[in-house]
Formats: structure tokens, C-alpha cells, sequence
């Protein structure tokens, strides 16, 4: 089968983490509970939240699918396993007790009072003191924050693994079937369905908590869009297809998006009656369509504007995992020490992304010069680092 050249996924992958670095640090801005909070929180930017919220990690979880796909064929199942538990494990454990207590420790400050210094929250912290607690609200610790990511993509690379392992030569059948399948109208309306049953079965019954081992309605979304670009990674009538949909799927996102934010929007006095409650159903298959459209969407732009190679795709390329372990620390830490300062929330906000740009990959060009800090990041030896910032179809070229 021919590789497709994919230069555009990798470009993608860097602009989704620099949209969610803007993410999260419009999280301490909204009113949506979040680690440390600003005093100028306010609804006026969560429009703007809710035009990436539904489909951002989506995305991700699609490219990884696609990488793991590349990866399996050029490794095989046992050594993708192993890799991927080295390059994922190890920096997950080392965040979890080194680069994520900041944030921790910053929440109990601000919202619990908290007056120890952070050497004895530390002790607090590994021995996994529960105590720091708002009602029935209470924090657990040691925990993963913002690296939940990582530890589902590892759980979702693991089971791919099996189930490739067990289908064997089924496998690339399954791949051409489903590629047939997805093409004109249908690579919009089957996903669309799928992620409309997972939302109407399970999202009441299991709201999100990023806690791995109760999150089913989050692995019913994410899980499905793993295995879509892992099996739809070298379909090239497939990509074809989400290019030629570009605009269709543009204009769907930004309607859905509308109409959310519509609905969003009614005050909860009103939210509550039935002349509302009746639209509920409605919205949640527009949800849906907010979820995949965008996907299409910035999958079929790149393909056309952004399939190309450069050095400054390599370079960003191997600097975008250990910019993303790094960068929800920075933006915690930062925001709550610029307090005193009470600059204007618009130019505080912008502080702090460039701040964090800057730190993040001031992080980044320091891991990547050390060898001992780089498994620590999820990068590989100094040796293949040329190779870590290839596009996922030369990866799995190489033999």
C-alpha cells in the first residue's frame, strides 16, 4: 500500500498544543472550575472556549491513532508496546510527582487557605493526603492534572496493540473496509452518529472525571477517534475525501458552534423550563457534529495548505510533548504570582501565554541537551532524536 505523505498531520498536532496552551489559560479567566482562578473571571471569553472545547483533544487522540498506526507497521505489536510504555509511563510518573504538585499545591493555597510551606505539602502530597476539601469537594493526591492525556493514549496504544495482535492479517481488511465505507457524505454523517450514541447513552451516566478507571462516556469519544486514524491512517481515498469536505465541514462547525453557544447562553432561570428542556436532545446530536466537523475541517485545510516539510517542523515536531508536560504548570504558577501585580486581565492574559511559550520551550532546548532529562520528557536517545521529528509516514517507512 502507498504511504500517504502526512507532513500535515504533524503541523496540526503543533497547532492543536498551541491553541491549548491559549485554552488553558483561558481557563483562569472563566468561571469554570479550574486549579487557581482570577479575580476578573467572568463568561466573556467562554464563547471563544467553546469554539475548540468540544473537538480539541479529539483531534489529538485522532493523530495519535494515526501515529500508532505507522508505528505498529514498523515496529510490530510487542516492540510498539514496549516503546510506547517507555516513551509514555516514564514522563506520566515523573509529571505526576515532579512537574504537576506545583498545581496542586497553588489550588489548596488559593482555595482552602492552605499556609504550609510546599516541602510539607510534598509529604502530604506522596503519601495521598485527601484532607484538602470544599464541601464534598476534596482533592486527590498524587494526581496527573492536565497528563490524564498521556495516561488514556498509553491505555488506548495498549488495547490497539491486542486487538491488532488478535486480528492479525484481518486487520488491513477491516482498514480498506472501513475506508470504502467513509467516503462523500458519509465521513461527516457515521461519525457524527457514533459520537451521537456515545453522548446520548453514556454522558449522564458517566460525566467526566479524567479519572482513567469511571470515564467511560470520555473513552467511548476518545477511544473511537484513536481507532478512526488508526485505521484510516493510510486510506488515501480517504484524505481525499476530508479535503474535497473542507468547506462543508467548516460551515457545520461554525454553525453548531452558533447554535451551542445560543443555548448555552439562556440564563438559568429559563434554562429550566420545559419550552427548553425540549430542545436538550436536539443539542446534543449538535454537539456531536460539533465534535467531528472541526476534525474534518482542520485535517482538510492542512491537507491542502499545509503538507509540506521544514525544519521548523522537525524542531517543533520532537519540542511539542515535553512543551505540553511542562505548560499547565507554568501558566498555574505564573498566574497565581502576577496577582499582586492586578494588570488589566486582557494584557495579563497575553503575559502569560508568551511567558509560557518562552518557558516551555527554554524547558524544551534544556531537556533535549541532556540526556538523562530526556525519557524524562518522552523523547528518545540523542541518537534518534533526527528521527523523532519525521513525518509519521517516513516512521513508519523505515525498516
Amino acid at each position: 500500500m502507498t504511504k500517504p505523505r502526512l507532513y500535515f498531520l504533524d503541523w496540526i498536532r503543533i497547532f492543536a498544543f498551541l491553541v491549548l496552551i491559549c485554552y488553558h489559560t483561558g481557563m483562569y479567566y472563566v468561571t469554570w472550575d479550574w486549579h487557581v482562578k482570577s479575580p476578573h473571571a467572568s463568561d466573556a471569553i467562554e464563547p471563544l472556549m467553546i469554539l475548540s472545547s468540544p473537538w480539541r483533544l479529539g483531534l489529538l487522540f485522532m493523530i495519535s491513532g494515526v501515529a500508532t498506526a505507522f508505528l505498529l507497521q514498523k515496529l510490530g505489536v510487542g516492540a510498539l508496546l514496549r516503546q510506547r510504555s517507555w516513551r509514555l509511563l516514564v514522563p506520566l510518573v515523573f509529571g505526576m510527582f515532579v512537574i504537576v504538585p506545583p498545581q496542586s499545591y497553588f489550588e489548596v493555597v488559593e482555595k482552602v487557605a492552605y499556609h504550609g510551606g510546599y516541602a510539607d505539602f510534598m509529604r502530604l502530597y506522596v503519601t495521598g493526603y485527601h484532607g484538602f476539601c470544599r464541601g464534598d469537594d476534596c482533592l486527590r493526591m498524587p494526581t496527573w492534572n492536565h497528563l490524564w492525556f498521556v495516561a488514556y493514549l498509553w491505555t488506548y496504544t495498549m488495547v490497539g496493540g491486542l486487538l491488532a495482535w488478535l486480528l492479525g492479517p484481518r486487520l488491513g481488511r477491516l482498514s480498506d473496509a472501513l475506508g470504502r465505507l467513509l467516503s462523500g457524505w458519509r465521513i461527516i454523517v457515521l461519525p457524527v452518529l457514533l459520537l451521537a450514541v456515545a453522548r446520548y447513552t453514556l454522558a449522564d451516566r458517566f460525566p467526566t472525571t479524567h479519572a482513567l478507571v469511571d470515564d467511560w462516556y470520555s473513552h467511548a469519544q476518545y477511544f473511537l477517534l484513536f481507532a478512526l486514524g488508526a485505521l484510516l491512517a493510510m486510506q488515501t481515498g480517504f484524505w481525499a475525501g476530508v479535503a474535497a469536505l473542507r468547506w462543508t465541514s467548516l460551515a457545520l462547525w461554525l454553525g453548531s458552534w452558533a447554535l451551542i453557544v445560543c443555548y448555552w447562553s439562556i440564563p438559568e432561570a429559563l434554562a429550566a423550563t420545559p419550552d427548553v428542556l425540549q430542545w436538550k436532545p436536539l443539542m446534543r446530536a449538535v454537539y456531536c457534529v460539533c465534535q467531528w466537523t472541526p476534525i474534518l475541517a482542520v485535517c482538510g485545510f492542512g491537507q491542502r495548505h499545509l503538507n509540506f516539510d521544514s525544519a521548523k517542523r522537525r524542531y517543533l515536531t520532537e519540542a511539542v510533548f515535553p512543551v505540553y508536560i511542562l505548560h499547565q504548570t507554568l501558566i498555574v504558577v505564573m498566574a497565581h504570582w502576577m496577582k499582586p501585580i492586578q494588570l488589566a486581565p486582557g494584557i495579563e492574559g497575553v503575559f502569560l501565554i508568551v511567558l509560557t511559550l518562552v518557558f516551555s520551550f527554554g524547558g524544551f532546548e534544556l531537556v533535549r541537551r541532556v540526556a538523562v532529562l530526556r525519557p524524562l520528557f518522552g523523547l528518545g536517545p540523542v541518537r534518534a532524536a533526527q528521527a523523532s521529528g519525521q513525518p509519521l509516514h517516513e516512521l513508519a517507512a523505515q525498516r
